[in-house]
């Protein structure tokens, strides 16, 4: 689930960052990262980009655990739009093979339109 890879990730990083200091890389409260690593609340994309470029990880491996797949930022956006919060909750709670096949399904989608 995120909020566990996110803390695994902030606890394995060699530069030993505090939950102080990744609110400060991400400009909010040490209280509104800890609704992060406990599963109490979501970031947005911005946050979530940020996050995966400071662990140096794809978005996809933050929010799927999947470390050998990279989707486009532009369909994460879309899937942490605050209008589309809900698919974002639901991933958390997904099986793996649901995430994965919605994925193939959302870049099927895209091919398409395209």
């Amino acid at each position: 689930m995120f909020d566990n890879r996110l803390k695994a990730l902030r606890k394995a990083d060699k530069r030993r960052p505090t939950q102080q200091a990744m609110a400060d890389l991400l400009g909010i409260s040490r209280q509104g990262y800890a609704k992060y690593e406990n599963g109490e609340s979501q970031p947005d994309f911005e946050t979530v980009k940020k996050l995966s470029e400071y662990f140096d990880v794809s978005i996809d491996y933050l929010i799927t655990g999947n470390e050998h797949h990279k989707s486009e930022d532009a369909m994460w956006r879309k899937f942490l739009d605050p209008k589309t919060e809900i698919f974002f909750k639901d991933l958390q709670s997904a099986p793996d093979e649901k995430i994965e096949e919605l994925i193939r399904f959302w870049e099927f989608i895209k091919e398409r339109d395209k």
